[in-house]
């Protein structure tokens, strides 16, 4: 597997693009500067089968549509965070210039366990609720896409609507803290970090499993 980070917006989000050998990709959490991304696509020369969405925030969401009519292709979410992207930017929408938001077309909707299959990869779905209803987080091999449910040294707020700090760590603990001490995290904000450095040091899993 091959990996692109791009941060993108204000708020900083980490954009990754996954591609195997052969430039079957997809797409994780465009949050903004789509040309950015369709310009990383195009230099590397990939193709992209899907785009994934961790939540349906705003910052994780907003070049998705353009993204989507740029490649034709479809563009995933757990079912309970299709709401977000439904009503539209949101809570978020002062961040954005709203006059170049297109709202995606949403494909079926992601699942607890599913795996997809890209080329040679295969991402398998974990719902990780607490940060949304329906953040999800994706393992790709030894790798982990985290969205906004786990970072270096933190977690995700929940303070926003359909939040909840106890189903968040939740969880982390039971979903996460789970996988193998050298699974490599990939958060939806700021440095990568791994399982066994969270279970070890993180201030908020701490007396967790």
């Amino acid at each position: 597997m091959r990996m692109r980070r791009l941060v993108v917006g204000e708020l900083q989000t980490n954009c990754f693009i996954l591609a195997d050998d052969e430039g079957d990709a997809v797409i994780i959490d465009p949050g903004e500067d789509p040309e950015r991304i369709e310009k990383t696509i195009h230099s590397y020369e990939l193709t992209p089968r899907y785009i994934l969405c961790t939540h349906g925030h705003a910052d994780h969401t907003f070049a998705a549509g353009r993204l989507q009519s740029s490649f034709d292709v479809e563009v995933l979410i757990h079912e309970l965070d299709r709401p977000l992207i439904d009503e539209g930017l949101g809570e978020l929408a002062f961040i954005f210039d709203v006059r170049k938001y297109e709202k995606p077309t949403l494909g079926p909707a992601l699942s607890d366990g599913q795996i997809l299959e890209v080329g040679s990869m295969r991402l398998q779905v974990i719902h990780t609720p607490g940060h949304t209803p329906g953040g999800v987080s994706l393992l790709c091999g030894s790798d982990l896409f985290s969205g906004d449910t786990l970072f270096a040294g933190g977690v995700g707020r929940t303070d926003l609507p359909g939040g909840s700090q106890d189903e968040l760590l939740r969880s982390i603990r039971g979903r996460l803290l789970v996988l193998d001490d050298d699974t490599r995290v990939y958060p939806g904000h700021g440095p990568e970090t791994t399982i066994g450095e969270e279970r070890q040091s993180n201030p908020w899993l701490r007396g967790g499993s």
